[in-house]
């Protein structure tokens, strides 16, 4: 892979998670890795991954696109959004999560794993 391009598919992920109404395909890119979420209808986080992570609620940070479906997500604070299809979102650490309805959701989440601070300083800084 080349440091200036890349391009990965997701029919041959890098990382590959399936627990009960979950396909989770993640490739690397280098600085980011991008995963492609597709939960069935039924599916909540609480229900479907909990029993493998444990954990009062989910603790991982979540930056994305819906592409289909929706998704509605609790904080622990006591504060709730529902996303849709069109929708970009973040959800903070410390939430519960569930699909909506009878669509399967499917999404694209971005996680980076490096910043290059010096993009922002110039040659006389």
């Amino acid at each position: 892979m080349s440091k200036s391009l890349a391009s990965k598919s997701f029919t041959n992920p890098d990382v590959l998670k399936e627990p009960d109404k979950t396909h989770s395909a993640s490739v690397d890119l280098g600085v980011a890795t991008a995963t492609k979420l597709v939960l069935q209808p039924g599916w909540k986080w609480s229900e479907c991954v909990k029993p493998l992570v444990g954990g009062h609620s989910c603790q991982a940070a979540h930056v994305g696109v819906v592409i289909q479906g929706s998704m509605t997500v609790a904080h622990d604070d006591g504060s709730e959004i529902t996303v849709h299809a069109g929708d970009a979102y973040t959800f903070a650490p410390g939430h519960d999560g569930w699909v909506n309805g009878d669509i399967e959701f499917i999404g694209y989440e971005v996680t980076v794993s490096a910043k290059n601070f010096g993009a922002w300083s110039t040659a006389n800084t």
